[in-house]
């Protein structure tokens, strides 16, 4: 689970500004499966902290049946967080932090799990229609990452099909 802020293209709508940045802004909270495949997506102004959004993006998993005994998330959800969704939902989520000791050294260590993320987030920065969110509403914004997401994975089906294919002829 993890959140990225995007660039608010329009001027009407729901937006806010993430931090001290003076720029309009959204924000997609995300739960991918371990190769990296959306399973939820919210949208939400950039003003709400992760953990608020957090609550409500669970709260979909739990309103689609979506059962998870472990979730791996980002720093920015902890804190009282933990406690509410094991309460709530029974989930135990782990958040996974940088080793604070390497930091301190100025040492470049990569964490070993969030890749999976950053892989879907990667994947959302080179779709021309999701590097930035044109979308009035949040539920088009939503429906717009599903729609990006299995158009990547369409592209990857066949790449595989026609490698397939050149490796029999």
């Amino acid at each position: 689970m993890d959140c990225r802020s995007v660039r608010w293209d329009n001027n009407t709508g729901l937006h806010g500004v993430d931090g001290n940045k003076k720029i309009k802004k959204i924000k997609r909270h995300v739960i991918v499966d371990k190769n990296g495949f959306l399973i939820a997506v919210m949208v939400c102004v950039a003003y709400i902290h992760h953990s608020k959004a957090g609550l409500l993006l669970l709260s979909l998993l739990r309103e689609e049946r979506i059962n998870f005994r472990c979730i791996l998330a980002d720093a920015g959800y902890r804190g009282d967080f933990l406690d509410k969704t094991h309460r709530i939902y029974s989930y135990l989520i782990k958040v996974v932090n940088r080793d604070k000791e390497k930091q301190a050294n100025k040492e470049f260590k990569p964490v070993s799990k969030p890749w999976m993320i950053e892989k879907t987030f990667a994947w959302f920065e080179n779709n021309r229609w999701l590097c930035r969110n044109y979308q009035l509403l949040h539920e088009s914004s939503e429906n717009r990452c599903k729609e990006g997401q299995a158009q990547s994975v369409f592209r990857l089906i066949l790449i595989i099909f026609s490698c397939e294919e050149a490796l029999i002829h």
